[in-house]
């Protein structure tokens, strides 16, 4: 068949030749107000002009198929159908290897959910575009005739193989801006395919489901990226992450800035010390590692009272004891990163430690661990990272030691804020589930984590989140099937791979998928 083909015969050409050799079971039909639970991955081919720009590969729908699972979103860079930069001009050649790929969609049934990842006028990577989609009415023609273009060309191809995701993650943008873009790209859908299905992104990075889009027929799309410390631990796109703690799960989010007496204008409270409780019944260590010093400050240490460790930072920008120093013009004061670990040991018998600022501006504990021999003859860390969010009280913590009926202890900080399956419900999901049950279709249209997360922690909070959208009758897509958040080809250091068709296989986590 020729390359080139008359958009308008194209689209009954398609359907017949696809439904010719189906495999498998039959979708289910999805509608605005119920979507099904569909269970995927992301393919990322043509996610990104610069990164990933080639055709689709009949393997991966084969996979997905094969391991049960039946849908896949495919984010899309506009910037890869176009020609000679001319977004007005569009490449049939790259138009064709989409086509195929919704193609092998009906083929393994397994459902096609294009998306805009970059849209003429926006995107979340970079670099970012020349014109704004959202203020710009040239660029939001240009936009509707793009999505004009796929609804042509798929006309007639049912929901259940196929629907149409606008935009991704937008953010920042003012509510009734992105409800008027919204309503003139599906405007340009249903001008040529009247009962396209689409799916709308909701705002600021897919956490707030919007009322005034689900009114227009659209369904809505969320995130399972909370907490991002978890699934984005030391990506190189995210900066900072790799200052970020080592990720466990569940956790406890606790807060550890020392203000000292002389930040007056702070309420009592928020000027305590950090407690920690427990029954110390042997001599035990405690490493800290100090963040940021704010002038020179002086820290006390206590046990039960008594003052077991006092010290003073100052920091300056000619000491080694320092990542680094800079100057505050606003406080006429310097600021630094301490660069090195301390440690203290507690007595036994202690009931409470206590952390304070005793003199000078402020300071922050990044971490604390606590070492003890839980078991005979091996010792046990326990470390706790802290969020330290300004005007935030330190926490009040205990340190608990439990045993089971065969000897073997574990301990972990329990207070502060505990993150667990139904902090996560509470955090992301729930305005999603109350949108859903007042008749809105919603998905979670990417998830997972990035491959510095150790394994044991991303399939525990993985299993978190699958069970919740299980309880909420709520589909998903893993980020992506081959790569650092996927089931194949992952590269992480703490698998176990088993070779499966040219792959390396994540076996664990591909169970944990299968079971929700």
């Amino acid at each position: 068949m020729p390359r080139r083909i008359h958009r308008f015969v194209f689209p009954i050409l398609f359907v017949v030749l696809a439904s010719s050799f189906t495999l498998g079971q039959s979708l289910p039909e999805p509608t605005a107000e119920k979507l099904p639970r569909w269970r995927g991955f992301n393919l990322l081919e043509k996610f990104h002009r610069d990164w990933s720009n080639g055709p689709y590969r009949e393997s991966d729908f084969k996979i997905v198929s094969e391991f049960g699972f039946n849908f896949v979103r495919l984010p899309l860079d506009y910037r890869v159908w176009i020609e000679g930069n001319d977004w007005n001009r569009f490449d049939q050649r790259v138009l064709g290897e989409i086509d195929q790929a919704v193609a092998w969609g009906q083929k393994y049934s397994v459902h096609v959910c294009l998306n805009f990842h970059r849209a003429p006028g926006y995107t979340v990577a970079s670099p970012a575009e020349a014109t704004s989609l959202w203020t710009d009415e040239e660029t939001q023609t240009v936009c509707a005739k793009h999505w004009a273009e796929f609804a042509r060309r798929y006309q007639g191809i049912p929901n259940a193989n196929l629907s149409f995701n606008l935009f991704n993650e937008p953010s920042h943008i003012d509510k009734d801006v992105y409800v008027a873009v919204v309503k003139k790209m599906a405007a340009a859908i249903r001008a040529e395919d009247p009962n396209r299905l689409i799916i709308s992104d909701g705002l600021q990075w897919g956490q707030e489901p919007l009322p005034e889009i689900a009114a227009m027929g659209i369904a809505q799309a969320t995130r399972g990226y909370t907490p991002i410390e978890i699934t984005h631990y030391r990506a190189n796109w995210m900066n900072g992450s790799d200052r970020w703690p080592i990720p466990s799960w569940p956790r406890v989010t606790a807060d550890a800035t020392l203000y000292s007496p002389s930040k007056s204008e702070l309420p009592a409270d928020v000027r305590r010390p950090l407690q920690i409780t427990s029954d110390f019944q042997g001599d035990t260590q405690l490493r800290f590692r100090i963040g940021t010093v704010s002038g020179k400050t002086s820290l006390g240490i206590m046990a039960d009272g008594k003052t077991i460790r006092s010290q003073t930072f100052d920091p300056k920008p000619d000491s080694d004891q320092w990542v680094s120093v800079k100057y505050i013009p606003q406080w006429q004061t310097y600021q630094g990163v301490y660069a090195h670990n301390e440690t203290v040991t507690i007595p036994a018998g202690t009931k409470m430690i206590e952390f304070v600022a005793t003199d000078g501006d402020w300071m922050t504990l990044s971490e604390i661990t606590i070492t003890q021999n839980l078991t005979k003859g091996h010792s046990h860390e326990t470390k706790l990272a802290f969020r330290n969010q300004w005007g935030e009280p330190p926490s009040k913590l205990r340190f608990v030691v439990n045993s089971d009926p065969n000897g073997h202890s574990t301990a972990s900080f329990r207070g502060g804020m505990e993150q667990d399956r139904q902090w996560l419900f509470e955090q992301s999901l729930a305005p999603w589930r109350a949108a859903q049950k007042s008749g809105m279709g919603v998905m979670v249209g990417e998830f997972g984590c990035h491959n510095q997360t150790p394994h044991d922690v991303t399939l525990a909070w993985m299993e978190d989140n699958l069970a919740n959208w299980q309880q909420a009758d709520m589909g998903w897509a893993l980020w992506n099937l081959r790569g650092s958040f996927g089931v194949l080809d992952s590269d992480r250091k703490d698998v176990k791979y088993e070779n499966y068709q040219g792959h390396k296989l994540d076996r664990k986590m591909l169970k944990l998928l299968q079971k929700y």
